[in-house]
């Protein structure tokens, strides 16, 4: 009824289309304004069989997820645009340890767009974040007590911060330093670091208390994520003689390490 309507509305006058929108208001239910567009509206062209809108889908992830997930995972989860710069390196390596790719598959692989390489790794990063509600260390953080006055005796009691050798300028050409003051005895310990992983930074307090003259009794630090962090607390905390971790307040400038004062 309706697409017989729609061809009479087509090649109708206007008072025979008064006429028409009249039948469809009584015939078929429709409200006069919604009867107009849908007597205006054309009729969809027939398609033809076998024949499929938009462009071939050539990246399935099914076929390209077994590839690209140890791919992605191997290189730390980078964006599609760093991994779609990393493939040409890592491809090789995956042949190696598994099976030659086909030429096609690679060629896909290779001519993959940022946005397709996130869209077909996001189901992978949403899955790894949702392990956990709380944010890595904020269950930690207050397990850590809080640094009031120093009221120790004795050398030991270091207070620890790292800096940014960075002229102002936070880019990637430039290192951080750890620093290290003793509070009684102002003795100040200094190291370079690559970068602030929790790895680089354990390291190297590992490393200046190897250089220190007395035991080392306790640290006080921010709340940055190279120190606290269950790699740094378990190593204080699981030796004959424990080392006392505390930290500063968060959101508290005045609290961080003295250490910054000593540059």
């Amino acid at each position: 009824m309706l697409a017989k309507l729609r061809r009479a509305y087509a090649r109708a006058g206007r008072l025979y289309k008064r006429q028409l929108l009249d039948q469809a208001v009584s015939l078929l239910g429709y409200h006069r304004k919604a009867a107009i567009p849908a007597l205006r509206a054309r009729p969809a062209a027939p398609r033809p069989p076998g024949l499929l809108l938009g462009r071939p889908r050539t990246c399935h992830p099914d076929t390209l997820l077994p590839i690209l997930r140890p791919i992605g995972f191997a290189a730390m989860q980078p964006c599609g645009l760093r991994l779609r710069a990393l493939l040409p390196q890592w491809l090789p390596a995956h042949e190696a340890d598994h099976r030659r790719l086909d030429y096609d598959l690679r060629q896909t692989l290779l001519s993959a767009s940022a946005r397709t390489l996130d869209r077909l790794l996001r189901p992978l990063r949403v899955a790894g974040r949702r392990r956990a509600g709380t944010r890595p260390g904020s269950l930690l953080r207050h397990s850590i007590p809080i640094r009031g006055e120093w009221t120790e005796t004795g050398p030991g009691w270091l207070e620890v911060d790292t800096v940014a050798l960075c002229g102002g300028c936070l880019d990637d050409r430039h290192l951080w330093m750890l620093d290290a003051v003793d509070i009684r005895t102002d003795r100040a310990g200094l190291r370079a670091l690559e970068n602030r992983n929790q790895y680089c930074t354990l390291a190297h307090i590992r490393d200046l208390e190897a250089s220190l003259p007395f035991a080392l009794r306790g640290l006080d630090c921010d709340n940055g994520e190279e120190f606290l962090n269950h790699h740094l607390v378990a190593w204080l905390r699981q030796r004959p003689r424990p080392v006392l971790l505390t930290r500063a307040r968060t959101w508290h400038k005045n609290d961080n390490a003295a250490s910054g004062t000593h540059h």
